[in-house]
């Protein structure tokens, strides 16, 4: 419950479509429990915006290695996250966990490196790299309970 009055407050509550009010998706592992459906939704959201920024850079610069590299790794944080809920355990679920903190590292380069190239405006850059380090911290924090509990068990 706290958790979702500190998310209200800050303006970051997400609406499932399932009920249209706010819901927080658990994700059981054993005897664990983690609330995530805001990790889920953010990460997902990400994903699309980086969808989208691809098809524009590709169809206004012809441009598809740099774009297919960033369209990968942007598309697998939240693929990685999803793919987590169904671990086969606790190291297969921090090991998914970590490849999405991964994925988030290199999809930083991408944005910084089109960018720098004058393929992505500032105004479209700023917003996906706070996003995407937004997701970061939330994977880091995310991995840290998920290591301790693994470590009391």
């Amino acid at each position: 419950m706290r958790r979702q009055k500190y998310h209200a407050e800050r303006g970051e509550a997400y609406h499932c479509l399932f009920t249209g009010k706010e819901f927080y998706d658990i994700i059981r592992w054993g005897d664990n429990i983690m609330p995530d459906s805001i990790l889920r939704c953010k990460s997902k959201d990400f994903a699309k915006q980086i969808v989208f920024l691809c098809r524009d850079v590709k169809s206004k610069y012809k441009e598809s290695v740099l774009t297919n590299q960033l369209l990968r790794s942007g598309t697998s944080i939240g693929a990685n996250i999803h793919e987590a809920q169904y671990a086969q355990g606790k190291k297969d679920f921090i090991s998914k966990l970590e490849i999405a903190q991964k994925e988030c590292f290199e999809t930083e380069y991408w944005l910084e490196l089109l960018f720098e190239i004058g393929y992505i405006p500032e105004s479209t850059y700023k917003p996906l790299q706070n996003q995407c380090g937004a997701i970061r911290r939330m994977l880091i924090s995310s991995l840290k309970t998920a290591k301790e509990r693994a470590i009391d068990e």
